[in-house]
Formats: C-alpha cells, sequence, structure tokens
C-alpha cells in the first residue's frame, strides 16, 4: 500500500478531540501523518497532496468548539477553492443535546463542501451518552476512509 500524506485537524474546547486525533495519528502511523490544531491552520494552507481528517467537538448551541472558531471566521473570509481537496469529518458530541448533536462536525462539514472540497465516507458522530469510547468508532472509521481514498486514487491514476 502506498504511503499517503494525512493531515488531521481538530477543534477541541476540553482537549477530547485533540486526544482523539492522536490516537487516530497512531493508528494510522505506517502513513505521513501530521496533527494540528485548527487554530493553527489557515484556509490557504490546504494541499491537494494531502488527505485532510477533521476532528471536531461541538460546543454551546451547536457552536465549533473554541479552537475551530478562528478557522470557521478565516474560511468564511477566504472563501477558498478547495475543490482539490479531499476530506472527511468525525464529529463528537453528545445526545442529551438532541437540538444541536454534532452541529460542529457538521458546520466544518458545509464549511468545506461549500468551499468545493470533496467529502471521503460519512460524518460519523460519536455521541457521549453511548457507551462506546470515540476510539471505538473513531479507528475503524478512519481506517475505512483512508481505504475509500486508496481507492479514488487508484482509480484516478
Amino acid at each position: 500500500n502506498a504511503v499517503m500524506k494525512i493531515a488531521i485537524l481538530y477543534g477541541t474546547e476540553t482537549g477530547n478531540a485533540e486526544m482523539l486525533a492522536e490516537d487516530i495519528a497512531a493508528h494510522l502511523a505506517d502513513h505521513e501523518v501530521e496533527v494540528t490544531n485548527l487554530s493553527d491552520f489557515a484556509p490557504d494552507a490546504f494541499d491537494a497532496d494531502n488527505f485532510y481528517i477533521l476532528v471536531t467537538s461541538t460546543y454551546g448551541d451547536g457552536d465549533l468548539p473554541a479552537s475551530a472558531i478562528p478557522f470557521g471566521e478565516r474560511m468564511a473570509d477566504a472563501q477558498p477553492d478547495l475543490s482539490s481537496i479531499t476530506f472527511a469529518v468525525f464529529g463528537m458530541g453528545d445526545s442529551e443535546y438532541p437540538e444541536t448533536y454534532n452541529f460542529g462536525g457538521k458546520r466544518l462539514e458545509e464549511l468545506m463542501t461549500s468551499a468545493g472540497a470533496q467529502q471521503v465516507g460519512e460524518r460519523i458522530t460519536h455521541d457521549a451518552s453511548g457507551s462506546d469510547m470515540p476510539e471505538d468508532l473513531a479507528l475503524p472509521w478512519a481506517e475505512d476512509v483512508v481505504r475509500q481514498m486508496e481507492a479514488r486514487r487508484e482509480e484516478a491514476a
């Protein structure tokens, strides 16, 4: 299998999404993986060579978590053309707040697709009120989206 360049971008308020991003990175260690806080990432830094995995929690009334808010604002301002960019989104939420459940992940997905980026796989949400640990869902999901991405690249080759 070819080594893929994977950039994991996380949005976090309390650190849970950061820990999960690190877990995913470790799980995908046979690829070239970099983990970056969304607060340190500018929309003009997107690189078509990378496959982007976005991991985010939801905060407040369905808002992006603190570290992802500046990214959301910069995306809205910059309106970059991300048509050459591929991404996947993993959200963390709590179904005890049904009105806003996983709006963080949904918001990131909308920011990316409205800029023309191509989504790989389904946006999955971990439910803090459920019995699974986030990594129980996230690690198989990450493997799956990477496999889908590999298949896309083989078709394009």
